[in-house]
């Protein structure tokens, strides 16, 4: 006697109307397919593969939900410029940074949208990346968004200015696309990533010149009357970024141990303005040594604060950040920046970027044979890589001085006659043989 499946158990794997259908294939994998908003506000059937049920499930349960949001589910027939939209309001904004995410839109609205989007997802080829890609680095910029047209200028009238972008730019376009073919692969939409196939050339790294020994002596020696000169000794002392500084709190500070735990940064978001968020990898959370000379500029700076909290009276923002301006309020980095050349001029500088601060402490700490982990661990650095590919020239420069100091040791050793048979003994190499 067969024994009916009670109703419960049924209505569990009853799925409401509109969630789609999910169902195994002959060939083991699972299919669900359901209904959402396509491109031109029309209701599109969509189907999704994955290696479970559940995983099947997940996938169409995302675009479903996306498209109960309003945003248009592209699919492998839909244009390029139709998936870019969904891919970038509908997976890139939950996993991005804002700031990250604003530039990944300005790349495709300015560059990848007109220059791919008409074409379809599933017919998009590797040529026909590779001939855009080669189109951003020798067309004029000026012309291709019409910007001449409007201010009358460029190739509107005649004489092209030959604006074109920079290698690095070509290159983060480039890896702007690899990143949303890469998820139209990974949902089985496209078969394989035909960005990944077109190979750009490695940028080459942009030209800085930190401040020598002399130079950023000239500069402390400067900011001693500024109201931050706590700041500009840790940027200089330690290389913490600019927004690593800005948004430091006095409960990050144990000035009695001398260290300092780095695990916040101060953004200018669009939305939020000026904001506290998490340093951007988990190698920037970091744990470092502080300095007897920033120590004691802290503590000065720390009574400095009192005072002006005691001026300021109600007026007083109470945030817990150890640099805010003279009202306990936020310091906004453009504002700092401004300040940092005026501090530059002062004392007689070269005009060199903030950040070039903290280049300037990874190039002195190298100059004094600091072990590279131990600077990679000091500045933040995912990768040891980036340590050594940023100060590539700085070791360069070491080795050379390396050589020299290694032919200096040798002496005049391998410059006598090869028909000199004795050998000479020196009391500091040992035995000098020429046989």
């Amino acid at each position: 006697m067969t024994t009916a499946r009670p109703a419960s158990s049924r209505r569990s794997r009853t799925r409401a109307n509109g969630d789609g259908t999910v169902y195994q294939r002959k060939d083991g994998r699972w299919e669900a397919a359901g209904y959402v908003l396509a491109p031109g506000n029309t209701r599109k059937r969509v189907r999704v593969y994955g290696a479970t049920r559940k995983d099947a499930l997940t996938k169409l349960t995302e675009k479903i939900a996306a498209s109960n949001r309003g945003l248009p589910v592209a699919t492998a027939d839909s244009t390029v410029s139709a998936y870019l939209t969904y891919w970038l309001d509908g997976v890139a904004v939950h996993h991005l940074r804002e700031n990250t995410h604003t530039r990944y839109a300005t790349s495709i609205r300015l560059h990848l949208k007109p220059g791919l989007g008409a074409k379809k997802l599933a017919r998009l080829t590797t040529r026909d990346v590779r001939t855009f890609l080669d189109g951003l680095r020798t067309t004029c910029q000026c012309c291709v968004q019409e910007r001449d047209s409007v201010q009358r200028s460029c190739c509107a009238i005649g004489q092209c200015c030959e604006k074109r972008l920079s290698p690095l730019t070509v290159t983060y376009v480039h890896a702007v696309l690899k990143s949303a073919l890469e998820h139209a692969v990974r949902e089985i939409e496209l078969p394989r990533n035909v960005a990944r196939n077109v190979k750009t050339t490695t940028p080459r790294p942009r030209r800085f010149q930190p401040l020598t020994a002399t130079e950023a002596r000239q500069l402390l020696q400067a900011a001693n009357s500024d109201r931050l000169h706590a700041l500009y000794e840790l940027a200089l002392r330690t290389g913490l970024r600019k927004g690593e500084l800005l948004g430091l709190h006095w409960e990050d500070l144990d000035l009695d141990g001398g260290t300092a735990t780095i695990h916040r940064s101060l953004q200018r978001t669009r939305s939020q303005g000026l904001t506290i968020l998490h340093t951007k990898t988990l190698a920037s959370e970091r744990r470092i040594a502080l300095p007897t000379e920033c120590i004691n500029s802290l503590k000065i700076h720390q009574e400095r604060e009192q005072e002006e909290r005691r001026a300021a009276g109600t007026g007083w923002t109470d945030n817990g950040l150890v640099f805010t301006t003279q009202k306990g309020k936020p310091l906004d980095p453009t504002n700092l920046t401004r300040r940092f050349r005026r501090l530059l001029h002062s004392a007689e500088l070269r005009t060199i970027r903030f950040h070039d601060l903290r280049h300037s402490t990874a190039t002195l700490l190298l100059e004094q044979g600091v072990d590279l982990f131990v600077i990679k661990e000091l500045l933040g650095h995912a990768h040891i890589g980036v340590t050594a590919g940023v100060y590539a020239h700085v070791r360069l420069r070491l080795q050379r001085q390396a050589i020299d100091t290694l032919g200096s040791a040798l002496g005049p050793c391998g410059l006598r006659s090869p028909r000199i048979s004795k050998s000479i003994a020196s009391p500091e190499l040992g035995r000098c043989d020429d046989r």
